[in-house]
Order: C-alpha cells, then sequence, then structure tokens
C-alpha cells in the first residue's frame, strides 16, 4: 500500500513513525509550511516533502503518483474532489470527536467547553465539506472531571487517532476497501475556533 500523508505537527509526525512501523510505503508527505516537524521528519526519513501552493487546499498535482490511500493527520486544508480521484481509495482523516458532533477546527475545545462527559475519536472519508464525509471507524472514551483540552487530547484522544488510523488502513489492506457509515446530519453540532 502506498499512502500519501498530509498533515502536520506531533500528530502527523506520529502518524507518520505508525506507517513507516507497519511496513507501508509513503512516497511523499504533503504540508502547508515547509518548516512543520512533519516536514522535518520526512525529510530525515528521505520522504518527498510537498508544500501545498495554498494553506486551505490539497490538490492532485500534490498527491503521489500511484496513491492508493490519502491519509490527512492534522491537516486543516480541505483535499479536493480530483486529489481524492487520484488516490486508488480515496483517502481518510483523524477527528477527534464522536462525528458529527463537533465538527471543526477545535473539537477538542468544544468538548471541554460543553461539559461533554464522553468525547472519543473518529476517521472518517475526507469529502467536500470538512468533516462530513461517512465514519469508516470510530471510538469513545471518558472525560476526566477538571481536564483541559490539551490534556485530553494528550492522554486519550491522540493516541486513539493512531490506533483508529491503523486499524481502517489494516482493513484497507486486507479488504482493498474502506469501512463507510453515513453520518448522520440530525446530531451535527460546529466546533468553530475558539479563544478559550
Amino acid at each position: 500500500m502506498r499512502i500519501t500523508l498530509v498533515g502536520s505537527r506531533h500528530f502527523g509526525v506520529a502518524t507518520l513513525e505508525m506507517l513507516r512501523s507497519r511496513g507501508i510505503a509513503v512516497p511523499r508527505v504533503v504540508v502547508a509550511d515547509g518548516g512543520d516537524r512533519l516536514a522535518l521528519a520526512a525529510e530525515t526519513a528521505g520522504i518527498a516533502v510537498t508544500v501545498q501552493a495554498s494553506p486551505k487546499l490539497v490538490t492532485a498535482a500534490e498527491i503521489a503518483p500511484d496513491t492508493d490511500l490519502i491519509v490527512a493527520a492534522h491537516c486543516h486544508a480541505r483535499v479536493d474532489r480530483d486529489a481524492l480521484a487520484a488516490a486508488r481509495l480515496g483517502g481518510i482523516g483523524y477527528h477527534p470527536s464522536l462525528l458529527p458532533r463537533h465538527r471543526g477546527i477545535a473539537a477538542v475545545e468544544w468538548t471541554i467547553r460543553e461539559g461533554d462527559p464522553i468525547a472519543g475519536g473518529t476517521v472518517y472519508h475526507l469529502a467536500d465539506r470538512m468533516d462530513a464525509g461517512a465514519i469508516a471507524l470510530q471510538e469513545w472514551c471518558f472525560v476526566h472531571k477538571g481536564e483541559t483540552a490539551r490534556e485530553l487530547w494528550e492522554r486519550v484522544l491522540a493516541p486513539l487517532g493512531i490506533k483508529l488510523l491503523a486499524q481502517v488502513i489494516d482493513h484497507a489492506r486486507t479488504h482493498a476497501e474502506l469501512p463507510a457509515q453515513p453520518q448522520d446530519e440530525r446530531f451535527a453540532t460546529r466546533a468553530p475556533r475558539t479563544t478559550m
């Protein structure tokens, strides 16, 4: 399996390490900032790095040839239709909420702000609308009383994301397809950037 990884920061690096530890070929890493730690980790590993022409959009030209799957790991850009069509299985991303709840850039912050006793993570299909694609895999967790968004992310949501991505990728390797369950729009909520 050949995966183009689109992402940033620590979670992007952790995802890259998970992919490489499983013997998955990562011919290219796509980043919004060439100085990002994911770009540096990829260069150190001898992996080609492409910096997005637009920080808000990933295009087909930025996806490695013969890509089987695009994986978004801490990516805030939309992967356009042509880019998704360039990969045999399309693309998946990890979102730190139980989608369709808390769609948006500040899902963990809104989990804390709204006092949710339960949180979780979702691996979902990348689609035209952000965080709205079909669910491939989802798992919940408890939120500890008094926990901050950063604590929740570091304690459980980031490790959960790596675990869920690995499970979905293993499924794709075995079955040459991705699980897909449509999101129930009746339960969708937004999680825009907050000043918390």
